[in-house]
């Protein structure tokens, strides 16, 4: 909404109102009014749920080896996230830009899906939450609206190539023709680019456009439901999922910043996004969303995000990605919520390799594979006696839950730096 004041207002040529037209500028304003709101609505929230005694069940009964008391924190605390990341990007974003509009989408009903599951934990006392297919099918029809969005909307086009030219001591600049296309960033490789259409070569023109099409949309439901679930799956330590996902979101934030600049787009030898400026808008607030909620998520936490947070976050950061043509950079910066969704399925599948043959059979001590670091044996044995683990660890060496966060957020901001070199790495 102020985008629409400050153009009026450079239009009648008022003093300072061309600084909004900036994206750097637009995008740090973003960012501090995230900051401001999280800290401030959080704080006023975080009481509104102390007085009705609103906490998480299932979180309350979780072991800690360490003693630290956990019981009586609120949850919901995404709900803080949400209104961080929405009031600046409603206030200072181009909402007829179909990116800012498809973020704004993810954000609410992600939101409203993580919500329901944060109700029904934490007030009718089911900590099995909302079921689980029900999640999928809201992530998977999400997933199909970005999917299909950006394959129909006009205003998702790229220009594959762009080069700068001087001429007559003038800077000019030649792209290549806008067109819809299902080509995507490729790490590792010279020319940067894949196109999935490639894939399927064997089809012939035109279907194997449209076959590239259909792989595009079937890969932007799984990109999102698998990131979105590994978001959640990280949320278990006091500011564990805020920090990683801040430096995630960062790094989309410049990615994007490169995706929209004809000079950087050059020098990287990418694809020039027009329009994708808005998500460098987007990533700063949803940075300065988490960096608030961290204020009050940071041990010993005062609130938790639940599903709210976690469930949108991780969802954001997938469509975020799509977005920019930069999904396939997701396993190296998310490898941490990569590594955290193997342990679990790596854990299940042995679980149940081994009882098939009559024994109870672990990896770690507990996954998702943070919690095996402060997790002892005895505490295994007190709820499974009958257990073993592979991976058993030393138990005189268990850490404190405030080490394994900042460890894994170095992990994380060491993942964002190569995902960055790698543009360079050909």
């Amino acid at each position: 909404m102020l985008n629409y004041l400050f153009n009026y207002l450079q239009r009648i040529h008022f003093p300072g109102a061309g600084l909004f037209s900036y994206v750097s500028f637009r995008a740090i304003f973003a960012l501090v009014v995230s900051i401001v709101v999280s800290i401030w609505f959080g704080k006023w929230f975080i009481r509104l749920l102390k007085r009705r005694n609103i906490s998480e069940t299932q979180r309350d009964e979780r072991l800690d080896p360490f003693g630290v008391g956990k019981v009586g924190v609120p949850t919901m605390g995404g709900v803080i996230i949400i209104a961080a990341i929405l009031i600046p990007c409603l206030l200072i974003g181009k909402l007829e830009n179909v990116y800012m509009q498809l973020m704004i989408i993810t954000t609410v009903i992600l939101g409203a899906l993580g919500f329901a599951d944060d109700y029904i934990k934490t007030f009718r006392k089911n900590k099995d939450g909302l079921n689980g297919w029900v999640k999928i099918f809201g992530q998977v029809v999400l997933g199909l609206i970005v999917g299909l969005t950006l394959r129909y909307s006009p205003q998702v086009v790229i220009n594959e190539t762009v080069e700068t030219k001087i001429e007559n001591n003038t800077e000019i600049v030649v792209k290549s023709p806008d067109v819809k296309s299902t080509r995507t960033t490729i790490p590792f490789f010279k020319n940067h680019n894949l196109n999935y259409a490639d894939l399927f070569a064997w089809l012939g023109d035109p279907l194997k456009y449209k076959a590239g099409w259909i792989f595009f949309v079937i890969l932007t439901v799984l990109v999102v439901t698998a990131v979105s679930n590994g978001s959640n799956l990280n949320d278990g330590m006091d500011g564990m999922a805020a920090g990683n996902s801040a430096v995630i979101g960062g790094t989309l934030g410049a990615l994007a910043y490169v995706s929209s600049n004809v000079v950087l787009t050059e020098y990287f030898n990418l694809m020039y996004i027009p329009g994708s400026q808005e998500l460098v808008i987007f990533s700063l607030a949803f940075v300065g969303a988490l960096i608030g909620f961290l204020w009050y998520n940071s041990y010993p936490a005062e609130i938790f995000m639940g599903d709210t947070g976690s469930l949108t976050i991780g969802g954001l950061i997938a469509v975020l990605a799509l977005c920019i043509h930069k999904e396939l950079l997701l396993p190296i910066l998310c490898g941490i919520f990569l590594i955290e969704s193997l342990s679990v399925i790596l854990q299940r599948f042995w679980y149940k390799r081994g009882k098939s043959r009559g024994l109870h059979s672990r990896l770690w001590k507990r996954t998702p594979i943070h919690d095996h670091y402060r997790t002892s044996m005895a505490q295994v044995l007190k709820t499974d006696p009958t257990s073993t683990v592979r991976f058993r660890g030393n138990d005189s060496r268990l850490l404190f839950e405030t080490k394994i966060t900042f460890r894994f957020w170095i992990i994380s901001i060491g993942l964002a730096a190569f995902t960055i070199l790698t543009l360079k790495i050909r």
